[in-house]
């Protein structure tokens, strides 16, 4: 008997137990569920990360920002040493400088030539012309006088006319003849003079040929310059776009290598909370929806959001994520967008939760957990 009754008691204290486990359960489960309308998230604050890093090895010579520094685009953030690069920019420039000297100088001779060429040819040309004239006019001359002397030589042998006529006449004829064979040698040399003249076409092209040939040294040169340029610009190192230094790996006097990270930069106006829904709740979830973003060190305000991103696929469950509910396997990536960070109290690595409302008419309410 006394055996019986404490199997009862024990029951009943069992039962009493259990339905006490049961009601908690129910009332904290049920406290901790937002309406529906409301889906309650968790996450990390994170940012667009940029590292800045140098196109080339170089030791820092001066180091202008450090962690925690807001900086904007085109800010100097470090300068490598340049002396070695600048010595080349000098050098490059010089050989510029000679080339483009030889250049200008080529394309006055090319003007020269142009402009006496053609000159050279008009006068050999004109002088071809009075050759001509003169040789046609001294030939007309030679055959009046040759006329003369046959006319005159019948003559004198029938005493007719006087020897000295007959002398005269032919005086004439043999100095018309030489006159003849020197406006030949006349012709012949102005015949040369065209042909030395029309050589000057092939100094022009020579001298085309050259001038081409040194703006091809010139260009090089140049080449040369902005190449040696955009080295020595490359070792002032700028920042990317607007952001804060979360990170620096560098110091003074450091050499650092082609390519190796000098600091991370992050845009603070522009962070996002990365969360993670689960897949019997992803449904409910689009873009554009509103969200509310909590952090512990601000508890009392919310930092209102917008879900700018969900991913295409689902992944398992990470481990650092937690849920009222049981963990479920399968979840989607989705990102929370801060609308407005002021004072930038929101920074990357921050834990933080989230409230994204899926239906209008449903007021806005805290995470609960």
């Amino acid at each position: 008997m006394r055996l019986s009754r404490r199997y009862g008691v024990a029951a009943v204290v069992f039962a009493v137990a259990a339905m006490t486990a049961y009601f908690s359960y129910q009332h904290f489960s049920s406290s901790g569920r937002l309406p529906e309308g409301l889906i309650q998230v968790n996450g990390r604050i994170e940012g667009d990360h940029i590292s800045v890093a140098s196109k080339f090895t170089g030791r820092v010579r001066r180091l202008l920002t450090r962690e925690g520094d807001s900086v904007a685009e085109g800010q100097v953030m470090v300068e490598l040493d340049d002396t070695q690069t600048r010595t080349k920019v000098e050098q490059s420039r010089r050989a510029f400088d000679a080339i483009e000297a030889q250049v200008q100088a080529a394309h006055t001779s090319l003007a020269v030539l142009n402009l006496e060429v053609p000159l050279g040819i008009e006068a050999a040309d004109a002088g071809v012309a009075n050759a001509r004239a003169v040789l046609e006019k001294t030939k007309a001359v030679e055959y009046e006088a040759r006329r003369d002397a046959e006319r005159i030589k019948p003559l004198s042998a029938e005493n007719a006319t006087s020897q000295q006529q007959l002398d005269q006449a032919d005086s004439r004829w043999r100095v018309s003849k030489s006159e003849i064979a020197s406006a030949n040698s006349a012709l012949t040399q102005a015949l040369k003079q065209v042909g030395l003249a029309e050589l000057g076409w092939k100094r022009i092209r020579a001298k085309e040929a050259e001038v081409a040939a040194l703006e091809r040294q010139r260009d090089q040169a140049e080449a040369a310059v902005a190449e040696a340029e955009s080295v020595l610009a490359d070792l002032t190192i700028t920042a990317p776009s607007n952001g804060t230094i979360t990170t620096r790996m560098v110091d003074i006097g450091e050499v650092v290598a082609a390519g190796a990270p000098l600091f991370e930069v992050v845009d603070l106006d522009h962070l996002y909370l990365k969360v993670y829904v689960p897949e019997v709740q992803i449904g409910k979830v689009h873009l554009g929806l509103p969200a509310r973003v909590y952090v512990d060190a601000f508890p009392d305000e919310a930092f209102p959001g917008t879900v700018r991103y969900i991913a295409s696929k689902a992944e398992f469950t990470p481990k650092e994520v937690q849920t009222p509910d049981e963990r479920v396997k399968l979840i989607y990536a989705v990102k929370v967008y801060v609308s407005e960070n002021l004072e930038h109290r929101l920074t990357p690595g921050l834990p933080a939760d989230a409230v994204i409302r899926w239906k209008d008419d449903v007021g806005w309410m805290k995470p609960r957990w």
